[in-house]
């Protein structure tokens, strides 16, 4: 169980790329990586591209105004010349600046951790892979909901024979907030996701499956994807070519076969992040609405509910339990768990601990491949017609 103490000898000096005022994931950065208030420290940051906006906002959050900066750049250049300067950055902005900034801050001997998808190719990818390696560096990708302990708890059901073999994979996550167009022309947040040169060549599949392709390879580490077949939509015509629906087959090498919904104009629906497993035995199913609840389906058996923080769950889901069975947790509790895991990660990359960095599970450079992987394939099969396409 997770209680506050310190994990690593000392927080790690921490500075912002984006993430300001005017946006809301910088605010679910900020609780993951000082949820325990002893693995980072906010040290410095360049929040907005408007200068007098983001020192405003940084100073509220405590931050120096000498370490306040106008660009990631100048943020880079000064910070290298202090002794107490960042170690790690999160970059908090638009997809299209991913590739650089990274790039840059790994130049600069930095941490990264950033927002998916991480690029829009493969090959940066593995470029930054590669650079990554060269400067024995970490680099983390925030797929937030991923830290939410009962997929562990599916994960170990999974390697140890609980569903016996896997034959399907089922995965959601819609919603109904891009009805129409409305929030395409006010929404600072949106504007730049149905912007192709800003967003990439998709909207909800990077923005919004990214997160749950991801779960299911947390859960099913050895289940490998071979094929994809895409068919997207632009119900909201000025989108287009970018999607605001998208339907998925998979095939797997084991011959296991899954499917994926992802859409913004699930009408109605507030949250419908959902990922189920079924295999020859049983099937486990998880919802990001009911993250205090995994359902257990043994065939022929009476449906059981498994209660996050309950003894009869593995101890590999119980080790990153934070506030005990009688109190819920949620996204918040998930974003800390996996800034604290980049955190281990960056510690133990610094220190050499190679057998650490084997054990841990996080989303790391390979996870951000395999989602810039998944997007690049989708939007592959689907603009050829929507027919089969190998994944690799």
């Amino acid at each position: 169980m997770l209680n506050g103490e310190k994990r690593i000898e000392r927080p790690l000096r921490w500075g912002m790329i984006g993430g300001g005022r005017t946006g809301n994931v910088g605010y679910k950065h900020r609780l993951g990586a000082l949820r325990d208030n002893t693995a980072y420290e906010l040290v410095a940051g360049a929040f907005d591209l408007d200068f007098e906006r983001c020192k405003d906002f940084g100073m509220n959050l405590g931050v120096a105004e000498d370490r306040l900066y106008p660009d990631y750049k100048t943020m880079f250049e000064e910070e290298a010349k202090r002794p107490d300067g960042v170690e790690v950055v999160s970059i908090a902005t638009p997809n299209f600046t991913h590739y650089e900034i990274t790039k840059a801050a790994l130049e600069a001997g930095l941490h990264v951790i950033c927002e998916k998808p991480l690029f829009f190719k493969v090959e940066q990818g593995e470029e930054i892979k590669a650079l990554a390696e060269k400067m024995n560096k970490i680099v983390g990708v925030t797929y937030g909901f991923s830290g939410s302990q009962l997929l562990l708890q599916m994960r170990q059901m999974v390697q140890n024979g609980d569903l016996g073999d896997i034959h399907m994979v089922e995965l959601q996550y819609t919603h109904g907030f891009a009805c129409d167009e409305i929030g395409d022309k006010v929404s600072e947040g949106q504007k730049w996701r149905v912007d192709p040169e800003k967003s990439g060549p998709s909207f909800v599949l990077g923005d919004l499956s990214t997160h749950t392709f991801y779960m299911s390879e947390l859960i099913c580490p050895e289940l490998k994807l071979k094929q994809v077949l895409c068919d997207r939509q632009s119900f909201v015509k000025s989108r287009e070519p970018l999607e605001d629906n998208a339907y998925v087959l998979m095939r797997y090498e084991n011959g296991a076969v899954g499917r994926m919904w992802a859409s913004a104009v699930n009408a109605g629906c507030m949250d419908g992040h959902r990922i189920r497993i079924v295999g020859s035995k049983a099937s486990v199913e998880f919802s990001d609405n009911q993250p205090n609840e995994l359902l257990y389906q043994v065939q022929g058996e009476p449906i059981r509910k498994m209660i996050r923080s309950m003894p009869y769950l593995y101890d590999e889901c119980n080790a990153d339990e934070r506030l005990g069975a009688l109190h819920a947790e949620g996204l918040p509790e998930s974003w800390a768990n996996i800034y604290l895991k980049f955190a281990i990660a960056i510690d133990a990359k610094n220190r050499g601990d190679e057998e650490t960095l084997k054990n841990l599970v996080y989303p790391g450079i390979d996870a951000g491949i395999e989602g810039i992987r998944w997007v690049t394939k989708c939007v592959e099969s689907a603009d050829k017609g929507g027919v089969w396409v190998d994944f690799k």
